[in-house]
């Protein structure tokens, strides 16, 4: 019987410190958050454009993945979580090397390799989710540029500032569960503040805003719910209590914020909108993700209440008030979805957040930090509610402040070597003049089949039927009131 080679000993796979179920969990979630993106955002993407954008829309999400995890492991996850270069970023470094990989993570019984696979698909989602501001006008090889920079100059100082032990933020004692701040607030200022300098679609793509196809719209929206549990599950880098607490708030804030916003197309519409339920839940899980393990389950009920009406208000009232709102084309309403209901959520952290669940989150005995402002005036700790809500507000003008800047600098700078926005050809034609592809080209080769002379029998009713030139009041992103 032949011996083990002595570099595959079991204690050296599987060390002391290492935690397997922990790890498995970990790996998991990663796999779930992922998910979110590849194919969550795709399907989501490709269906909820008019189809001569379904492919070009898809594809902007798959680059922005691909380019995001290899950004990452080469200067990306050291920016983020490695030694202080400065207050508000870390010194840049490859993370591939083997030691580095297979040693200890910073935080959690696991290895670093499975850590920077949990928070690679995080910034991956992040950049994926600007793309939804984007579509339909940026030109591809302006997005390609645009992805690893604002990476590099953006994301990066957030998630050091807000989630490294080395961040100012966080030593502060900013409260972000799982991202609200990092990758909500700032995917949705990001976004909005990139459409600002790209300019807005072709003036038919405005008015004309239907989704291609709602069932798969609803299908890609799923598996954005459902992937939601690794996102806010996988945040306390342990299966713990705590990850069982964030999921189950996770799902009962977003179904709150669901039938909220369901209510309200109801009411002031007349009718249940399918669109409006895509919106309510993406405002729930975008509110609760800061706030996931360290809230209560009656509070996770009230901020799926506010999630599922102040941004209704927002994208269906304000929107079509304010000049500003209507001049920038969000075509999938991401400032709404993102940037307010994440804004809402940092804030409402900062009133529901539970001292003792802060505790099993933070593993620090401190009691002065950490404590929602409701909790401080319960318990006569009203100055260190008071400070905490105003680490929170500082948090969210920091984040807001910072991508602002950052993208306004990456699209002036892009713009000088391509330009942002499409030709005026492209926008008309779609797909197939930035491609050379059609996402529905098999539909297409039927057409052209129905209309052979062999088959010149088949009738004219069976032709593709033209996209409505009409408006509903519930276009998404540019809703009018009835």
């Amino acid at each position: 019987m032949e011996s083990i080679p002595t570099n595959l000993l079991p204690d050296e796979a599987s060390p002391a410190w290492m935690n397997k179920g922990d790890n498995a969990w970990q790996l998991t979630a990663a796999t779930l958050v992922g998910l979110q993106s590849i194919p969550g955002l795709v399907i989501l993407y490709g269906s909820m454009v008019r189809k001569k954008w379904a492919l070009n829309s898809a594809f902007m999400a798959i680059y922005a993945f691909a380019m995001v995890i290899l950004c990452w492991v080469g200067w990306g996850f050291r920016m983020s979580f490695g030694d202080k270069l400065v207050v508000f970023l870390g010194k840049p470094g490859v993370a591939l090397d083997e030691k580095f990989l297979l040693g200890q993570a910073f935080l959690g019984y696991f290895p670093t390799a499975t850590m920077v696979f949990f928070q690679g698909v995080f910034a991956c989602i992040t950049v994926v989710l600007i793309a939804g501001a984007l579509l339909g006008r940026m030109n591809f090889r302006a997005w390609v540029m645009f992805v690893p920079l604002w990476l590099t100059f953006s994301y990066t100082v957030a998630a050091f500032s807000i989630w490294s032990p080395n961040g100012w933020l966080a030593k502060l004692g900013v409260i972000d569960f799982a991202g609200g701040y990092v990758i909500h607030v700032s995917a949705g200022v990001a976004g909005f503040t990139a459409s600002y300098w790209v300019g807005p679609r072709a003036d038919k793509d405005r008015e004309e805003t239907q989704p291609n196809n709602i069932i798969m719209m609803l299908a890609g929206v799923g598996l954005l719910w459902m992937g939601w549990s690794g996102f806010n599950g996988g945040a306390p880098f342990a299966i713990s209590s705590d990850a069982s607490l964030a999921i189950l708030n996770t799902h009962v804030c977003t179904a709150t914020s669901l039938l909220t916003w369901l209510l309200l197309d109801t009411c002031f519409f007349g009718k249940p909108s399918v669109i409006g339920v895509v919106q309510g839940i993406i405002t729930g899980l975008v509110c609760i993700t800061p706030a996931a393990g360290v809230v209560q389950g009656w509070a996770a009920i009230l901020m799926g209440l506010i999630s599922g009406s102040v941004p209704w208000y927002t994208m269906m009232v304000l929107q079509n008030k304010v000049k500003f709102l209507r001049y920038i084309d969000d075509p999938l309403a991401v400032f709404h979805t993102h940037a307010i209901a994440g804004i809402l959520g940092g804030i409402l952290t900062g009133f529901f957040a539970v001292p003792k669940l802060c505790r099993l989150f933070y593993l620090v005995p401190d009691w002065d930090k950490y404590i929602g402002l409701a909790y401080g005036l319960q318990t006569g700790q009203t100055s260190a509610g008071f400070h905490q809500m105003g680490i929170q507000l500082g948090g969210i003008l920091f984040v807001v402040c910072l991508n602002i800047v950052t993208t306004s600098i990456i699209c002036l700078f892009i713009r000088l070597i391509v330009p942002l926005r499409m030709s005026e050809e492209e926008l008309h034609i779609g797909d197939e003049s930035v491609h050379g592809e059609k996402a529905f080209a098999l539909f297409a080769e039927k057409q052209k089949y129905k209309k052979s002379k062999i088959n010149s029998v088949y009738d004219d009713d069976d032709e593709e039927e033209e996209e409505p030139s009409h408006v509903t009041s519930r276009s998404i992103g540019e809703v009018q009131m009835v």
